[in-house]
C-alpha cells in the first residue's frame, strides 16, 4: 500500500499546488491580504507532500519492492545500498520528481525568507512557482508516474541500475545541478512578479540577487562535478565533449552568469532593468529546454533519461506556454519598467553590459549547434552533426574576449572612469602577463604553442588585474592589510570567482593544448615510453565485486628510473545484464593528471590500453569551486542584511496599512449588508 500513499501525496500536492496558482495570485491583484497570506501555508503543505512522497520512492528502493515498476527496472537485490539511493533519479522518473522536489524545496525556501518582502510580491512570485510546479505535477501524474505497479506478476529481481550510474558522482552530481536548474525558477518567478506589479527597484534586485547567486553556485557545482565524472567515469579521458546533454546545462550557466552581473548593475546604478528581466526569462527557459532535451527522446546520450514521444510533446508543450507566456508579459509590459542609463563608454556599467551581451551571443551559438542537427533530422533534412571543432571555434574567441574585458572591467568606475588616472595600474599587469604568455610555453613544452602563449597571457592578466585593483584600492591607507579587511564581502566574492574563472580558462585551455594519448597493445611484463613517462603493464588479475567481476590491471609508472605510481585500472562485467564497464586509474597531481584506462584482451597475454598524460586539468575544476565560493562569499556580504532590516521594516509598515485597510474594508461591507 506504500506506493499508493505516495501517488496519494502527488495528487495532494497537486489540489495544493493548484490552489498556490489561484488564491494568492487572485488576492495580489484584489487586495485581498488574507488570500495572499495564504501563500505561505499553501507552499509548506506542498513541500511536505511532495517530500513524502520522494521519501516513499527512496524506502521503496531500500526495500527492493519490485511490484513498483520504477524499482523493477532501476535496481536489483545485488546492488549497493548506495546506488539503491542514486537509482531514486537514475531514471526518467524519479529524476522528474527529484526536479518537482528541489522546486517545491526552493519555493518553501523562499517563504521561510521573505519577511523583507511586501505581502502582494511574496504571493505573485510563489503563485508562479506553483504553476510550474501544476506543470511538472500533470506531468508526472499523467505520463511519469514513478509508483506504477507490475501487479499481480511481480518479478523476483530487478534489472540493474546503468553501470556507468553505479558511481558515487552520481550521487552528488544530479541533485547539485538540479538545485541550479531548479534554482532558476525562483529569479523567474521575481521578474514574472516584477513585470505583473511594475515594480523593479533597487529593492527588487536586492531580494532576487542572494537567489540568483546560490542557484548559479549550485550550477556551477553540478556542471563541474559532472565534467569531472565523466573524466573518470566514461574511460575516455575527456572532461567536455559538447554533447548535447551538456550543452543543455552548460547554456543556462552562460546566460546566468550575465544575470548575476546585470542584477549587480540594476541594483547598484538602476540601468539595464528590462535587460535583467530578459535575462532571468531566457534563463530559467533554458532550463526548461534542457529539461526537454534529456527527457523528449530526441537526443541518443548517455545522459538522456527518456524515449516516450509523448513525454517530449507534453514537455515542448510546456515549454511553449512558459517561455511564449513570459516573452509576451515582457512586451505588454516592459514600458513600466524604466532604467536611468547615466554613465559613459569607460565606465563599470558599460564593460559589464558587453560582457553579458558577449556571454549571450555565447549561449546562442551553442544553442544553434545544439537545436540543429535536431531540427534537420525533424525536416527530414538529413542527419548533420555538429561536433567539437564547431563549438570550439567560436566558444574559444568569445571567451577570450571576455577575459580581455573582465581585466579592464574590474578597474573601471561606476558611472565613469577617468581612463588616464587608471593607466599606470592596467600597464603593470598586461606587461607582466604578456611576458608570462611569451616566456612559459617554452618551459611547458619542447614544442612552443601560440594558443598557449596566448592562453597564458589572457589567464594571468585575469590573475593580475584584480591583485592590481586589490592594491589600488588600498593606496590610500597606511597599510594593505588594514585595507584588504576594510575591504567587503560582496567585493572578495566578485575577486575569488574572477579567479576562479581565470584558473579554469588556463586549464581548459592548458589541457586541450598539450594532452598526450596513446592507445597501445602491450605484453605482460612489456612497457612503454609516453612523453616523459614510462608505462609497464606488470600484471592482470580477476577480482570479484559486490555485482561484478573485474579484469585487475596493474600498471607501473615510472620517470628517468624512479617510480611514480602504480595504477590499477579495471575492466568490469556486471552480473544482471552482463553490462562491461571501463573504470580508469588516476595518478592526480595539482599540475598533471595520468590517466589509464584498459582496454579489451586482445590475445591471451596482450591488452589495449589507453594512456593520457593530462596537464593542469585539475585546474579546471578548482576554478569552478573558486567560483561558486565567490558567489557563496557575495551573498553573506553585511550590505545586504542591513539593507533587507530596512525593507523589512517599511513592509511591516506597509503591510500594517494594508491589513488596517483591508479591516475598514470588510467593516464597511458588513454595514451595508
Amino acid at each position: 500500500m506504500l506506493p499508493e500513499y505516495g501517488q496519494l501525496a502527488l495528487i495532494f500536492a497537486l489540489c495544493l499546488a493548484t490552489c498556490l496558482s489561484v488564491i494568492p495570485l487572485v488576492g495580489s491583484f484584489t487586495g485581498r491580504v488574507v488570500w495572499m497570506s495564504m501563500s505561505r501555508p499553501l507552499v509548506t503543505g506542498l513541500f511536505i507532500f511532495v517530500a513524502i512522497a520522494m521519501g516513499i520512492l527512496a524506502y521503496s528502493f531500500y526495500t527492493d519492492d519490485f511490484s513498483v515498476s520504477y524499482v523493477a527496472n532501476h535496481s536489483n537485490i545485488l546492488l549497493p545500498k548506495a546506488y539503491k539511493l542514486s537509482a531514486v533519479w537514475g531514471g526518467h522518473e524519479g529524476s522528474v520528481l527529484l526536479w518537482v522536489f528541489m522546486l517545491t524545496g526552493w519555493a518553501f525556501a523562499v517563504s521561510l525568507s521573505s519577511k523583507n518582502l511586501p505581502i502582494d510580491m511574496l504571493a505573485q512570485v510563489l503563485s508562479v512557482m506553483g504553476i510550474i510546479t501544476v506543470g511538472f505535477l500533470l506531468f508526472i501524474l499523467l505520463t511519469s508516474n514513478p509508483f506504477d505497479r507490475m501487479l499481480p506478476n511481480v518479478p523476483l529481481d530487478g534489472s540493474d541500475l546503468n553501470p556507468l550510474l553505479q558511481d558515487f558522482g552520481m550521487i552528488i552530481h544530479p541533485p547539485m545541478l538540479y538545485m541550479g536548474y531548479v534554482g532558476s525558477s525562483v529569479t523567474f518567478a521575481f521578474a514574472i512578479a516584477a513585470l505583473m506589479s511594475g515594480r523593479f527597484d533597487s529593492a527588487w534586485a536586492r531580494w532576487s540577487r542572494p537567489w540568483t547567486n546560490l542557484a548559479w553556485c549550485f550550477l556551477t557545482v553540478g556542471i563541474a562535478l559532472g565534467s569531472w565524472w565523466a573524466y573518470y567515469e566514461l574511460g575516455w579521458g575527456g572532461w567536455w565533449f559538447w554533447d548535447p546533454v551538456e550543452n543543455a546545462s552548460f547554456m543556462p550557466w552562460i546566460v546566468s552568469t550575465a544575470l548575476v552581473h546585470s542584477l549587480a548593475m540594476s541594483e547598484k546604478r538602476g540601468v539595464f532593468k528590462n535587460w535583467t528581466l530578459l535575462l532571468a526569462i531566457f534563463t530559467f527557459s533554458l532550463s526548461l529546454l534542457g529539461t526537454f532535451l534529456v527527457r523528449s527522446g530526441v537526443l541518443t546520450s548517455v545522459h538522456a533519461f527518456a524515449t516516450d514521444p509523448e513525454r517530449g510533446v507534453f514537455i515542448l508543450g510546456f515549454l511553449f506556454v512558459v517561455v511564449a507566456g513570459s516573452l509576451t508579459l515582457f512586451a505588454a509590459r516592459a514600458h513600466v519598467v524604466k532604467s536611468v542609463p547615466l554613465f559613459t563608454l569607460f565606465s563599470r556599467e558599460a564593460f559589464l553590459l558587453a560582457n553579458s551581451i558577449i556571454l549571450v551571443i555565447t549561449a546562442s551559438v551553442i544553442l544553434l549547434g545544439t537545436l540543429y542537427p535536431i531540427f534537420s533530422d525533424a525536416l527530414n533534412a538529413g542527419k548533420i552533426s555538429v561536433g567539437p571543432p564547431y563549438f570550439n571555434f567560436f566558444f574559444t574567441k568569445t571567451m577570450g574576449l571576455i577575459a580581455a574585458l573582465m581585466g579592464l572591467g574590474i578597474m573601471m568606475n561606476w558611472k565613469t572612469t577617468d581612463f588616464a588616472k587608471i593607466r599606470r595600474w592596467q600597464a603593470i599587469p598586461l606587461l607582466f602577463s604578456v611576458a608570462l604568455g611569451v616566456v612559459l610555453p617554452a618551459f611547458i613544452s619542447d614544442e612552443y604553442s601560440v594558443g598557449a602563449a596566448i592562453s597564458i597571457t589572457l589567464g594571468s592578466w585575469v590573475f593580475l588585474a584584480v591583485f592590481s585593483d586589490i592594491k589600488r584600492k588600498a593606496q590610500n591607507t597606511d597599510s594593505l592589510v588594514r585595507a584588504m579587511f576594510r575591504l567587503n564581502a560582496s567585493y572578495y566574492g566578485m575577486v575569488i570567482a574572477h579567479l576562479g574563472f581565470g584558473l579554469s580558462l588556463l586549464g581548459a585551455s592548458l589541457t586541450t593544448i598539450y594532452t598526450l594519448e596513446r592507445d597501445v597493445r602491450l605484453t605482460v611484463g612489456q612497457s612503454v615510453d609516453i612523453g616523459k613517462y614510462n608505462y609497464e603493464l606488470a600484471d592482470v588479475r580477476k577480482e570479484r565485486g559486490q555485482n561484478y567481476s573485474a579484469d585487475v590491471g596493474e600498471i607501473i609508472v615510472t620517470r628517468n628510473g624512479e617510480l611514480v605510481s602504480v595504477l590499477t585500472p579495471e575492466k568490469r562485467k556486471y552480473f544482471s545484464g552482463g553490462n562491461i564497464m571501463t573504470e580508469a586509474a588516476i595518478d592526480a597531481g595539482f599540475t598533471r593528471d595520468i590517466f589509464v584506462a584498459l582496454g579489451d584482451k586482445l590475445s591471451n597475454t596482450d591488452w589495449a590500453v589507453r594512456i593520457h598524460y593530462k596537464p593542469f586539468i585539475r585546474w579546471i575544476w578548482l576554478g569552478a569551486i573558486f567560483m561558486a565560493l565567490g558567489g557563496v562569499i557575495a551573498i553573506t556580504d553585511k550590505r545586504y542584511k542591513l539593507a533587507r532590516r530596512r525593507d523589512q521594516a517599511l513592509v511591516i509598515k506597509h503591510n500594517g496599512d494594508s491589513e488596517t485597510q483591508s479591516s475598514g474594508d470588510m467593516v464597511e461591507g458588513e454595514a451595508v449588508q
